[in-house]
């Protein structure tokens, strides 16, 4: 195409509000300055040790504070977004579409039950795109005999699933969140009696499937009918067995074909070898074992990694994607695309906050300076980017010629030849997991990789598109929010500390804004122990009669009440913006100071432990499943803290709630009881007052779980009596 013929296939809008937004920084910015000066010039020389010390307390964590917006308000400053034009794309390269392999990652039947495994893979199958040069790869580091049954009765239900979904271009493709929300076309006969008899073979896949995961075996009868199942007779568990890997669907047999004779995708199944001898390397193992077998079976230029839980949501996420892959200028410098990480379990108030804000501003900014991190699932990778290559401005992709491989050998040949690259021993002293794949060593190996990626000269792109490109399960208690939350924010600060972090490994190979973007996501962690400060000694003081705010009387308060009331203001402005709700907010902040109180406190400890070698990587996977009772409290929006699964998180949350329930309780009689001078006492201590009793409507679900609920959420009668002992052993010690 002729340089002045170029017609772009996406377009790079900036966000709107974007003075605005830079106007109320700046004004944040002028009251961070008066309450730092107030800090300094009123420090209480003349006061107590107590006094004193608090005082230097509170002012760290609003340094911190501080510091830790200024990032936020760094990656917010110039926010971009994207639209792709997929007709153009269609236009110019629909008969030179490239492969696209598909990986979908599952580790444990049991908290990812297979028939949820089975919805993600048939909605990866029917995407709207060529199907021979689409290639689905599962990746189950369960090893279990029980998923590779549920993979092969996708591989026949999809004969029939995806002419439906192509013929009457249905969406969602995936089974189970179809039939959940579609409604029947009574003025379409010829779809509705196609979509009930499809919708029977899928009730009737779907009960074969939990009936064989319920007896926890495959019956000898099912055994029998397909060779795959023999791997399993030398399985000694799922930790020590051999690579077992099958081509379920050989896309290039002829016979390979729906129930109308179109070609069907190629689906293989994938359990690398595992020996107790060899660290595996959680998900990062697998992903690299994946991208090595699929380089020989169908080496796709481009790689779409999903968790098996996330399934399609937008049949067009595919082309979509293409449009910054084969843009004609831009699209040799793009690596990978990033996708949103929605979920379709999500209350209407999402009970346990949400990442709304995040996603809709915060990564937009990060796209702006050179590419949002990769968030390890709905990612569209550019495999030689992701195989360790350098960005080369000078190396330009030809997407008219063929970019397929073309195997001359069998499937059950090439299921050989391939194992030998998924055993445990292949890696060993080469550069896979270092310079090469997903980097090991880190609980979130993927923002690692992205930012590799980057700083190899790669750009990325956020696709935020109107219909949702993926969509999975959220946590439904708040232990696995919690658990969820330590593990990201254990993993983001261990890269914040390495030699990974932004500010290092990217110095003079990504922008400086890009850099100073990556630190809040790191600094998750290190928030906990501002934050508990906050909570925790501001009531102590109060009790003991050290004020360590400005008078309510003294104009010292305003940049106080104005960093406080209009930055929430804003922040809830922002969120009923990108489609939230008002309680929906006040959740949000809720979680916000549950998760830096609780999980970040303790993955901020369990980094220390590991950097001094008390502590070994873990990796812990989230529950997609729930009983039915813990699901009609999630639905009714009671949070669950579960009466008989206690947790030390749990003892947290509750002595904060009773600390401050006790603190203000004293703090109301002092001023209503106690004291003749109401007016004096309210202005010394308006603030504080004012603080505790906001924690104490904060933590009201808390109260609740504590005394008055009495389902099975609520929290257990040990964490309730050891958080009132404690709670009134710090107020005894703090009025002493």
């Amino acid at each position: 195409m002729a340089k002045n013929d170029y017609v772009p296939l996406f377009e790079t809008r900036p966000v709107k509000g974007r003075v605005l937004f830079r106007l109320f920084a700046a004004s944040i910015l002028v009251c961070i300055c008066f309450i730092f000066v107030y800090r300094i010039r009123f420090f209480p020389a003349g006061g107590g040790k107590v006094e004193r010390w608090s005082w230097i307390g509170l002012f760290l964590s609003e340094i911190w504070f501080s510091f830790y917006w200024f990032l936020t308000a760094v990656c917010r400053w110039n926010c971009v977004y994207r639209l792709p034009y997929k007709d153009r794309l269609s236009q110019r390269y629909e008969k030179e579409l490239p492969g696209v392999d598909i990986f979908v990652c599952t580790a444990d039947p049991v908290l990812e039950p297979p028939i949820m495994v089975t919805n993600t893979v048939l909605s990866v199958m029917a995407y709207d795109y060529p199907p021979e040069k689409l290639s689905i790869y599962l990746s189950d580091d369960g090893g279990s005999d029980l998923t590779f049954y549920a993979m092969l009765e996708a591989a026949i239900f999809s004969k029939k699933w995806l002419p439906f979904c192509k013929k009457f271009k249905v969406e969602p493709r995936s089974p189970e969140a179809y039939f959940k929300t579609a409604f029947e076309p009574d003025n379409d006969p010829v779809m509705l009696k196609e979509s009930l008899s499809v919708k029977k073979l899928y009730e009737e896949m779907k009960m074969r499937i939990e009936t064989t995961t319920k007896l926890n075996r495959i019956p000898d009868d099912i055994r029998k009918q397909h060779k795959g199942f023999r791997e399993w007779d030398f399985v000694s568990s799922k930790r020590d067995h051999q690579t077992i890997l099958q081509i379920l669907i050989d896309g290039r047999d002829p016979k390979a074909v729906d129930v109308e004779g179109n070609p069907l995708p190629t689906l293989v199944y994938l359990a690398r070898e595992k020996r107790p001898h060899y660290h595996h390397n959680f998900k990062a193992g697998a992903m690299n074992a994946l991208i090595r077998v699929s380089s020989r079976i169908s080496n796709g230029p481009i790689i779409l990694n999903v968790d098996c839980d996330m399934y399609s949501n937008n049949s067009e996420a595919i082309r979509n994607s293409l449009c910054f892959f084969m843009d004609e200028e831009k699209g040799d410098e793009i690596a990978y695309v990033q996708y949103p990480q929605n979920f379709d379990n999500d209350t209407k108030n999402e009970i346990y906050g949400s990442f709304r804000v995040i996603q809709k501003l915060d990564i937009l900014g990060l796209d702006a300076y050179g590419g949002p991190c990769y968030i390890g699932t709905g990612c569209f990778h550019r495999r030689e980017a992701l195989c360790g290559k350098k960005y080369d401005r000078h190396c330009k992709v030809d997407w008219k010629r063929p970019n397929y491989i073309k195997v001359e050998e069998s499937a059950i040949a090439q299921e050989e030849t391939c194992k030998v690259l998924g055993s445990c021993t292949f890696e060993q002293n080469t550069p896979w997991g270092k310079e090469m794949g997903l980097k090991y060593g880190f609980p979130v190996e993927d923002i690692v990789t992205g930012l590799s990626i980057q700083c190899r000269g790669w750009k990325s792109v956020y696709l935020m598109p109107e219909r949702e490109g993926f969509l999975g399960v959220a946590p439904t208690t708040l232990l696995q929010t919690l658990v969820q939350h330590k593990r990201w924010s254990e993993g983001h600060l261990q890269i914040f500390l390495s030699r990974h972090c932004s500010l290092l490994y990217g110095h003079k190979k990504i922008p400086l804004k890009l850099q100073l973007a990556y630190c809040p996501f790191n600094c998750w962690a290190a928030n906990s122990l501002p934050t508990l400060y906050y909570v925790a000694v501001p009531c102590l003081c109060l009790l003991k009669g050290i004020s360590l705010f400005p008078q309510a009387s003294n104009p010292w308060v305003v940049p106080f009440a104005y960093v406080a009331f209009a930055h929430r203001a804003y922040s809830l402005g922002e969120f009923l913006w990108f489609g939230g709700t008002f309680k929906g907010w006040c959740n949000d902040q809720r979680m916000w100071m549950f998760k830096r109180t609780t999980s970040y406190l303790f993955a901020f400890f369990e980094v220390i432990l590991k950097l001094i070698g008390c502590s070994k990587a873990a990796f812990v996977i989230t529950a997609k499943t729930a009983d039915d009772d813990v699901s009609e409290r999630y639905e009714q929006e009671l949070i669950e803290f579960g009466a008989t699964s206690p947790s030390p998180m749990f003892d947290i949350l509750a002595t904060l709630a009773m600390l401050n329930l006790f603190s203000i309780v004293v703090a109301i009689r002092k001023v209503f009881v106690m004291d003749a001078e109401y007016y004096k006492v309210s202005d010394i201590f308006g603030l504080q007052i004012f603080l505790c009793l906001l924690l104490v409507i904060i933590n009201w679900p808390v109260y609740e779980a504590l005394f008055f609920r009495k389902d099975n959420g609520r929290m257990p009668s040990s964490v309730t009596y050891k958080s009132i002992f404690l709670a009134l052993l710090a107020c005894t010690l703090a009025m002493c």
